[in-house]
């Protein structure tokens, strides 16, 4: 009876051991292979301000940080001497008119008289002129155009809507044209490169749901897959002579798997959640059969 009970005893102990293992070594595979990265970064679309126009900035209407709409006005070029320039274009418009009246003037009268009284000679001249003076006519309307449109452009103004970032200009700066002076992140821009191991990209679909956590923070964000990238860099091939390939030899023990970038769109940020682009998350994908276009292979959905 001893015996027996010493046996039974032992068939559960190997029991339970085997049934450990056999979860340990389901879970060390879930662990290594499961759709899930530590290795995510938030990303947002991200305008840089330039003026069109350079100048003295006269006015700064935002704050580091600050929220602003599109259209609304950013900062401010001293417009004086695009004033200026106005007036002198509509002054060199007038004159252009006051002769291309004069040229068809002359053009006209000259061709209601007979050939006896003006040569062919002078009515084809006067001709000439009238064109000239129309195209001139024409060349001074467009100088008055671009100096309208310089001197609008002597306000800045957001190309849509979302927050002022690392503002470093200030008042009295003198902003050069094409130089970015303003970051603008997009409000609703956001989303996240989740750098997946390729052992690990199996598992991920376009379409599949994701679940997003932010480093320091418990709120999951509910994602979905966009898109897999379609190349990443090779940094051991590089060219070599006769532009052939020339390739380091690896001396390395343990072969690395390489990082994919997976594109996660963020569908709803929770209120009282602080996002910034640049964050780091954690990013782990739900693979749902039901809702994957099919099988094969995806990149980036467009």
């Amino acid at each position: 009876m001893k015996m027996l009970r010493n046996f039974l005893r032992f068939l559960v102990t190997l029991a339970v051991t085997g049934a450990a293992v056999w979860l340990g070594y389901r879970l060390w595979q879930h662990y290594l292979d499961s759709p899930w990265t530590r290795d995510g970064v938030v990303q947002a679309h991200i305008a840089d301000i330039a003026a069109d126009v350079p100048g003295r900035v006269v006015g700064l209407e935002v704050h580091d940080n600050e929220l602003v709409h599109q259209g609304q006005p950013l900062f401010r070029i001293d417009p004086e001497r695009y004033r200026i320039a106005l007036q002198a274009a509509r002054e060199q418009l007038e004159k252009a008119r006051e002769n291309l009246l004069l040229r068809r003037t002359q053009a006209d009268r000259r061709a209601m008289l007979g050939p006896d009284a003006v040569a062919g000679e002078h009515r084809e001249e006067s001709l000439l002129e009238e064109r000239a003076a129309e195209a001139a006519y024409r060349a001074a309307g467009a100088a008055v155009r671009l100096a309208r449109l310089n001197l609008h452009r002597t306000v800045i103004l957001a190309p849509a809507t979302g927050y002022v970032t690392s503002l470093r200009l200030r008042k009295g700066d003198y902003a050069l044209a094409g130089i970015p002076q303003i970051a603008l992140v997009e409000q609703h821009s956001f989303w996240v490169y989740g750098y997946f191991e390729q052992t690990r990209l199996s598992g991920v679909r376009i379409g599949d749901p994701a679940e997003i956590t932010l480093l320091g923070q418990k709120t999951r964000l509910d994602g979905r897959v966009q898109g897999i990238a379609a190349a990443v860099a090779d940094r051991e091939s590089h060219k070599g002579d006769r532009l052939v390939a020339s390739v380091r030899p690896a001396f390395n023990w343990v072969r690395l798997a390489a990082r994919v970038p997976v594109r996660v769109k963020i569908l709803r940020i929770p209120k009282g959640v602080h996002i910034s682009a640049g964050m780091i998350c954690t990013v782990v994908v739900r693979p749902d059969a039901k809702e994957r276009p099919h099988a094969g292979h995806q990149h980036q959905k467009t």
